[in-house]
């Protein structure tokens, strides 16, 4: 997808992703809550890092970078990269902040496809990408391979944890809710690939689950931008049925006071 519609859909964001706030008493903005489409998030008044995670879902070489299955496919991986640059801004900001966790995940298979399902096997043969054959950057989707690892602009620090995963939904087939839980972790920042299948999937395990979930337009990317528009779109219906949408930098504002307030406590106890 050509660079210059995803700028159009960014020039458009402010429009269609935040509407009217609600006026009176129930305008009242808390220093934690993010502008977001549609409601202001989270909807219980206030982001508290120690509570949240910042999922970064299959940010591989196989889903945006060149020589991967996207690639592969034939799709412009410019409509996934675009995501990288500023998933990396952020993640700068969560790391600034004590307590704040980083979840990674990588969609892939077992090296003897033991865990491949034959319907998905067969559907990426028929787009010219099998997976598990050989590729520029090896066997597509397959543990342990060059286009199976994370992006090198996103590396995951040390201890940082990294879930597989053999399908779509991050929830499916791992220990991904039992680390949230055991971690007290209740909402989730959903950043990642891709926007209408992975991202999507993901957050609509993770609302069923009861988790209070916000998505990153600006950091997610499909194949397709209608698809993407239409995945973002899915969510803010019915009140936000999933959760709500904004943008990094909406997001960072709040973390920016979140990272003052933390130091400005850190600068206290230092002085007592």
């Amino acid at each position: 997808m050509a660079e210059h519609e995803y700028g159009r859909l960014s020039a458009l964001g402010n429009q269609q992703w935040k509407r009217p706030r609600p006026t009176g008493a129930a305008a009242v903005k808390l220093s934690g809550e993010v502008v977001a489409n549609p409601y202001a998030w989270p909807y219980d008044g206030r982001l508290i890092p120690s509570r949240t995670a910042l999922l970064v879902l299959d940010m591989q070489t196989d889903f945006c970078g060149k020589s991967g299955y996207v690639d592969r496919m034939g799709y412009d991986v410019f409509s996934t990269a675009r995501a990288i640059e500023p998933t990396r801004r952020l993640l700068e900001m969560v790391r600034s902040i004590p307590e704040f966790t980083v979840i990674y995940t990588r969609e892939g298979h077992r090296p003897d496809l033991a865990d491949l399902a034959p319907n998905k096997r067969w559907r990426s043969r028929l787009i010219g990408a099998e997976i598990g054959t050989e590729g520029p950057a090896g066997r597509i989707l397959v543990r342990g391979e060059p286009g199976w690892q994370i992006v090198p602009q996103l590396t995951p620090l040390p201890g940082e944890t990294i879930v597989d995963k053999p399908g779509k939904g991050s929830f499916y087939g791992t220990d991904l809710d039992l680390i949230l839980r055991s971690r007290g972790i209740t909402h989730l920042i959903l950043t990642g690939m891709t926007t209408d299948v992975g991202v999507q999937s993901t957050m609509r395990e993770a609302n069923d689950r009861g988790y209070e979930c916000l998505i990153l337009e600006d950091c997610t990317g499909a194949t397709d931008i209608d698809n993407h528009v239409a995945a973002l779109n899915m969510v803010t219906m019915q009140g936000g049925v999933f959760g709500a949408v904004t943008t990094s930098d909406q997001l960072i504002r709040v973390l920016l006071r979140l990272s003052l307030e933390s130091a400005r406590l850190t600068e206290g106890e230092l002085t007592i």
